[in-house]
């Protein structure tokens, strides 16, 4: 005959509860301590780095293409020197060049450059060969020349304190335009007035004003998010 086997439970129901009652502030405790120890790796430079990518990628979700990051520091530093602001800077080099990612730098009337200066407005209408559009007969040494652009009263900056004012530069182009729009009022909010001046066409007028309204939404947040993110 087959002995029937005890199945009584190896821990009474008292015990069990009292295990219970003994896990809870345990788990607690390490559910606190896990939090807090995870509160604090955020606040490491690695974590806090890919934060301020996040907020970046989000923001550039809403262009049709992105601003290349490594060119909003030289919109703001220029914005700071001419007032004007470093979103209407982004739009003109969408514009003018698609970020600096066309094929040529010289355009078909002889604009020159990430920015697309004619000649004659980087080294000034004064120059005696300028005329018409303003291509003019200028030579590669009289273009760059800060000297001969302050004696033509031309637009071209020699942003970086290389010596030259190179439109082939990108920050001496986006601290020439930035001087440009300033000159025309960008600085004291006649931003359209700036941007015809810049080129006199009601197209391009609206394209830049698009873009410009587009990223200036994001003002704050993008140069922010940015400017934090190139210091770590």
């Amino acid at each position: 005959m087959v002995k029937k086997k005890n199945n009584k439970p190896m821990l009474s129901s008292a015990t069990k509860l009292g295990m219970i009652a003994l896990l809870i502030p345990i788990a607690i405790t390490v559910y606190v301590l896990t939090f807090f120890a995870w509160k604090e790796l955020q606040t490491l430079p690695i974590f806090e780095k890919l934060a301020q990518q996040k907020a970046i990628e989000e923001i550039q979700q809403h262009f049709d293409m992105n601003i290349p990051e490594k060119y909003i520091p030289i919109y703001v530093a220029a914005e700071e020197k001419y007032g004007v602001p470093w979103t209407l800077l982004a739009a003109h080099h969408r514009i003018e060049t698609r970020f600096s990612t066309i094929k040529t730098m010289v355009s078909s009337a002889g604009a020159e450059g990430h920015l697309q200066f004619m000649p004659c407005t980087f080294v000034g209408w004064k120059h005696p060969t300028c005329s018409g559009l303003g291509k003019g007969n200028i030579t590669k040494a009289e273009l760059m020349n800060p000297e001969t652009i302050a004696k033509y009263g031309g637009f071209g900056v020699d942003a970086n304190g290389d010596g030259i004012a190179d439109p082939y530069d990108i920050e001496d182009a986006v601290f020439s335009a930035a001087n440009y729009l300033s000159k025309y009022g960008a600085a004291k909010g006649n931003i359209k007035k700036a941007v015809f001046e810049y080129n006199h066409s009601n197209e391009y007028v609206e394209n830049v004003l698009y873009y410009y309204k587009l990223y200036d939404d994001y003002h704050d947040d993008l140069k922010a998010a940015v400017l934090l993110n190139d210091e770590k």
